[in-house]
């Protein structure tokens, strides 16, 4: 097992590790946080080499996925940077990529009852000056967004009502996310059940937050 006590708070910086091989041949992946080796739950920064591709398959539990970089593909199309996917379990693809590409990948983690395929494109959405904020998905208190936050804006995070926020997951797209106890550079990927206290930028940043699911 991999980071799988959800009451410890942890911290990688995705780009400081080595890619390891997956069973798939131009599959690489940069585990997260890891039930078993091949089943079960699991969160993974994932690359597949130019070409490479996934026999068909599903994922019980569903699956989710951001295309961080290149080009992610499968029978339904192809799906550029900023592409957020959610596989329900039963539904069946066979991915693949012909120019490559990287994407993060959580595994086996749905709610009961949520079974909705949803695929929002985001890359090219027009941030307004106030409407910071690109939901993507909410579920019985489970909330996934993307965050751009500008250089100097005040904490940007939506907040439950209450203190209890079911934890938070997030990871740093581009830019860099700073709180009281440190720098987060893109590629950080940060699970916790307390949030940070004074999140804030100094630099034009986009965040990807997961809140709700940790409780």
């Amino acid at each position: 097992m991999l980071n799988m006590d959800f009451s410890q708070r942890v911290v990688i910086r995705t780009a400081e590790l080595d890619w390891q091989a997956s069973p798939r041949a131009g599959v690489w992946r940069k585990p997260l946080a890891r039930e078993e080796a091949e089943r079960g739950h699991a969160t993974s920064i994932v690359r597949y080499d130019r070409g490479a591709s996934f026999h068909e398959h599903d994922h019980p539990l569903g699956e989710e996925i951001l295309v961080l970089q290149g080009t992610f593909s499968d029978a339904s199309g192809d799906y550029g940077v900023g592409t957020y996917f959610r596989n329900p379990e039963g539904f069946i693809h066979a991915p693949f990529s012909e120019q490559g590409c990287v994407i993060l990948v959580k595994l086996h983690q749905f709610q009961q009852g949520d079974n909705l395929h949803i695929c929002i494109e985001s890359d090219g959405h027009e941030w307004g000056e106030t409407q910071q904020i690109l939901p993507l998905h909410e579920f019985q208190g489970e909330s996934v967004c993307l965050i751009h936050w500008p250089a100097g804006a005040p904490d940007l995070r939506p907040h439950t009502a209450g203190e209890d926020r079911g934890g938070e997951e997030i990871y740093v797209i581009s830019g860099e996310l700073i709180d009281d106890d440190g720098h987060y550079p893109a590629g950080t990927w940060i699970r916790a059940t307390v949030p940070g206290m004074n999140p804030h930028v100094e630099k034009e940043s986009l965040i990807w937050l997961k809140t709700g699911h940790l409780a």
